[in-house]
């Protein structure tokens, strides 16, 4: 598993009020993940009217696929209308917690019961 997350400072210098910059986060944000698959948050700064800071991660099992949509929201970020790109940290994880063969060996997280029980089917209490 390969994890990217970005950080980054946008710096939105038309905003006069919060209610400015949330229009152009809300923008950045559904843009972002419309367009390039990924999750984008705004993770400080939430009550500074001219700054957001923003956080994006995105999952694969290929690090140059990572790092490839990480090169483009950057790019993208660097055009921006309505904000001008600051800081930025990048961060590309890379490793298993889980040994997963897929193999018929592998044991089920849970029981048929369990399942029944768990969607309402037979065998759920009353």
């Amino acid at each position: 598993m390969v994890i990217g997350i970005l950080q980054f400072e946008l710096l939105v210098h038309g905003s006069m009020s919060l209610k400015d910059k949330r229009r152009v986060v809300k923008s950045v944000k559904d843009r972002l993940h419309r367009e390039q698959m990924v999750s984008v948050a705004e993770v400080g700064a939430l009550e500074h009217h001219r700054l957001a800071l923003m956080g994006l991660a995105v999952v694969s099992n290929s690090t140059s696929y990572v790092n490839s949509v990480l090169d483009r929201v950057v790019a993208k970020l660097r055009r921006l209308h309505d904000a001008e790109l600051g800081e930025v940290l990048r961060e590309v994880l890379t490793g298993s917690a889980l040994d997963w063969s897929g193999g018929a060996s592998a044991e089920p997280l849970w029981t048929e019961d369990e399942r029944r029980q768990d969607s309402g089917g037979e065998g759920s209490p009353s």
